[in-house]
């Protein structure tokens, strides 16, 4: 698959099929995400690899809105930066998990990116409990280490439709 089809090809796909994804695949996908550029080569992205069906159901919780379909993930990756060492953490990891999210196209899986940093638990409720909170009681998060955003990957029979066309360049200034 050519660099063009893969980006063609992901869309945020919530829905998954109970198929588990091989140990080998998932390990090719975080190749090529820590390929990812970092500042200063600072490599702060962290990634936990949760295949654990209980706990990727609590983590649909996490989130009164926008987290529920996690509940039919086989997999979910936790990205985290590791703030001892950047301050530019949630950037380094936005660009990893891109890294990620097309190198699951080209493994044959669908993905969808839940944002966690900064949001909270109850959408009613912004100051309250946020949604790492609920991710520091789940997996063994240092202290040191935020979380960006879990993404949920497996197979999928659903077929999202083409994006709408839009004119994109419109965005664009050009500075001669």
């Amino acid at each position: 698959m050519d660099f063009k089809e893969i980006i063609d090809k992901r869309r945020s796909v919530r829905k998954f099929s109970d198929r588990k994804v091989p140990r080998e695949v998932v390990e090719r996908i975080l190749k090529a995400t820590f390929t990812a550029p970092s500042s200063r080569n600072s490599r702060s992205t962290r990634i936990f690899v949760v295949e654990n069906r209980d706990i990727i159901e609590k983590m649909a919780e996490m989130r009164d809105y926008g987290s529920a379909f996690l509940k039919n993930a086989p997999l979910a990756f936790v990205i985290a930066g590791d703030t001892s060492l950047t301050d530019l953490w949630s950037v380094n990891c936005s660009i990893s998990t891109t890294m990620l999210q097309l190198a699951c196209v080209e493994e044959g899986l669908a993905s969808c990116w839940v944002h966690v940093d900064g949001r909270p638990r109850l959408k009613d409720e912004p100051n309250g409990a946020q949604a790492i909170d609920l991710l520091r009681t789940l997996l063994p998060l240092p202290e040191s280490y935020e979380v960006l955003c879990v993404v949920a990957a497996g197979y999928s029979d659903f077929q999202p439709a083409a994006l709408p066309e839009h004119d994109d360049m419109a965005n664009v200034v050009w500075v001669e």
